[in-house]
């Protein structure tokens, strides 16, 4: 065999067994099928993470990050934010993570009304969901199935439906003293919690709610459930973090939420690491 035939077939063999990717980390795409089906964007690329389960996955991170406004930075906070857009952006208001904190609907801007009243007046639900043991949450009405599926529910209802986001916020505060409102990512990932009656978890939540609030109960009873691409749930999880270390690899073994699940029991939350520069090999 000649030199150039034996390169040509080693090019080929790298090309099936090596593939390198390299950008921006984005959340994970979801799509509600039977189990999950999750798309991952780095970059200019679009991976069909499904298809990697089984595969060896090395990342290795710049110490950059890219963030919401197009700026690449050495520093992020809350949400992958840089220091001007977590203290001015909109995008990064109050009522963003404090929905009862909203003011849209009054008219009063917190950074920036027009994006404040398209984002807040709109419909929303308070729902109920088992991912990890039972809680409650508020997310917008037309994008409830996709924060479902990022929280890794096996299961939710919906609560109640509003039309502004101040007024879910208001249901949410006020169930927070008997329910959760966040997710227990441990129990979630080792799927180690009971099952849940939701549709009896919402009527005696409901009857707690004071007359005012109780008018936003859904009469939609449905039970939505979902499924994950998980070979085997891990025992104990381990979190991965790119503060700590600039680099991992590992076989990947499943995806549930928006966390990639690898071999005994590391998992890497890839919404937290949003707009980290990394390089990813897959094997």
């Amino acid at each position: 065999m000649g030199l150039k035939s034996m390169v040509l077939l080693l090019s080929t063999a790298l090309k099936i067994h090596f593939m390198k990717f390299t950008g921006a980390l984005n959340k994970m795409i979801t799509m509600h099928e039977n189990p999950v089906r999750y798309a991952l964007s780095i970059g200019d690329d679009i991976l069909q993470v499904n298809g990697l389960i089984n595969k060896q996955l090395e990342f290795y991170f710049s110490h950059k990050h890219f963030c919401y406004c197009d700026k690449i930075v050495d520093k992020v906070y809350r949400n992958n934010f840089c220091y001007d857009c977590y203290f001015n952006n909109p995008a990064a208001g109050d009522a963003i993570f404090r929905p009862e904190l909203s003011k849209a609907h009054l008219g009063i801007a917190d950074r920036d009304l027009e994006f404040e009243q398209r984002y807040q007046l709109q419909p929303h639900v308070v729902y109920l969901a088992n991912s990890g043991g039972l809680k409650v949450g508020v997310t917008r009405q037309a994008q409830k199935a996709t924060r479902w599926m990022d929280q890794g529910a096996n299961q939710t209802i919906v609560l109640a439906e509003t039309s502004n986001r101040h007024e879910a916020g208001l249901i949410e505060i006020a169930l927070k003293e008997h329910v959760a409102d966040k997710t227990n990512w441990r129990n979630m990932l080792t799927n180690n919690f009971d099952a849940v009656d939701l549709l009896a978890e919402k009527k005696r939540l409901a009857n707690l709610l004071s007359d005012d609030l109780q008018q936003f109960i859904s009469a939609n009873d449905e039970i939505f459930n979902f499924e994950y691409p998980v070979l085997e749930y891990p025992v104990k999880v381990s979190s991965l973090n790119f503060n700590k270390a600039d680099n991992f690899a590992g076989t990947l073994t499943g995806i549930k939420g928006q966390y990639l699940l690898f071999e005994n029991g590391a998992v890497f939350n890839v919404r937290s690491h949003e707009g980290y520069l990394v390089d990813l090999v897959v094997r």
